[in-house]
């Protein structure tokens, strides 16, 4: 199998700070892998690492086979590049903007002109190619962006949070278009911490943590241990958290935990029977608005693996004010 990215037990420290501890991957051409942990976790350093933004202090990194620490030129002309942070020029127009990118890779004039204006078709940009950068919207900011790490028509792809920041409408945009890469054979990697992006794009994923990898597979295996627990979530009127001791009590084969300040996630290995939890929050005086089943999904099992809440990673999303 032929490798467009590979790293060997990788390690960054920041002054006391292990921000990167031993982590290792393989991504096989063509693939769409996923890093995935909340803010914090490491995985702008290890992108960093990855590109050649940031050297580790121990460890190794080959970009389509190349040897980063010996060519790392020769690698980087491999690699498109999305920052989590937009590094395209506010004083320009959208046009400028890619056909500067493409000069920075040898592009000559109307090859660059032509794919410039290929691009700003594709990402829906054309209208605003005319316009100064520093006038665009964030969904259209970061669209440019992705326009511009392909400009050269890379075969390997690092995006950093690609969709962190921007509205529904464009961040799904911006999955269509990864999407799409991807189906034409586009190595891609991505950082990110919403786990509906991670399942909704990614083949396999990396779940990182505390600057190390504790688990790695594809989406569908990853998902396959927690398909045969059983789970409900209750939405109340008013605050959860007081029905949860109770509730433990009263039904000893099922698990009870706060899934957001008003809802109550219940699961077990045997279908849960909603009508006697339903009436037990009742009787205490719960107004129960909403009891459906769920379906185990990619965030149970990072839940289960890392312990780290579901509530927390949508903290982390609040946080960057972006949707997924």
């Amino acid at each position: 199998m032929t490798y467009d990215i590979e790293a060997t037990d990788l390690r960054k420290r920041f002054g006391d700070v292990q921000a990167v501890s031993g982590v290792s991957l393989a991504v096989p051409r063509g693939e769409l892998f996923g890093l995935l942990g909340p803010n914090g976790a490491g995985k702008s350093t290890t992108i960093n690492m990855l590109i050649g933004l940031a050297r580790p202090d121990a460890g190794s990194v080959r970009i389509g086979g190349v040897d980063c620490s010996k060519d790392p030129k020769a690698a980087q002309h491999l690699i498109g590049v999305v920052p989590d942070d937009s590094n395209l020029y506010p004083e320009l127009t959208g046009l400028d903007n890619l056909c500067f990118c493409g000069a920075l890779y040898g592009m000559g004039r109307r090859a660059r002109l032509a794919r410039a204006e290929e691009l700003l078709e594709d990402f829906g940009l054309s209208q605003a190619g005319a316009r100064k950068f520093g006038g665009y919207s964030k969904g259209m900011k970061r669209r440019l962006t992705i326009a511009a790490g392909i400009m050269h028509a890379p075969g390997i792809l690092f995006l950093d949070e690609p969709t962190t920041g921007v509205d529904v409408e464009s961040a799904r945009h911006i999955r269509t278009l990864l999407a799409g890469l991807h189906a034409t054979g586009t190595t891609i990697l991505l950082t990110t911490h919403y786990i509906e992006e991670a399942e909704r794009l990614c083949g396999r994923v990396a779940f990182l943590a505390g600057g190390r990898i504790i688990a790695e597979d594809t989406v569908e295996a990853l998902v396959a241990p927690v398909l045969g627990r059983h789970a409900v979530q209750v939405a109340c009127a008013g605050a959860a958290s007081g029905f949860v001791a109770g509730l433990a009590a009263a039904f000893p084969d099922c698990d009870f935990a706060l899934d957001g300040p008003d809802a109550l996630r219940i699961e077990s290995d045997a279908p849960v029977r909603v009508g006697p939890v339903v009436r037990f929050l009742e009787d205490a005086g719960a107004e129960v608005l909403e009891a459906r089943r769920l379906r185990p999904s990619l965030e149970d099992v990072f839940v289960r693996v890392t312990g780290i809440g579901a509530a927390d990673m949508r903290r982390e999303q609040e946080k960057s004010g972006g949707a997924a």
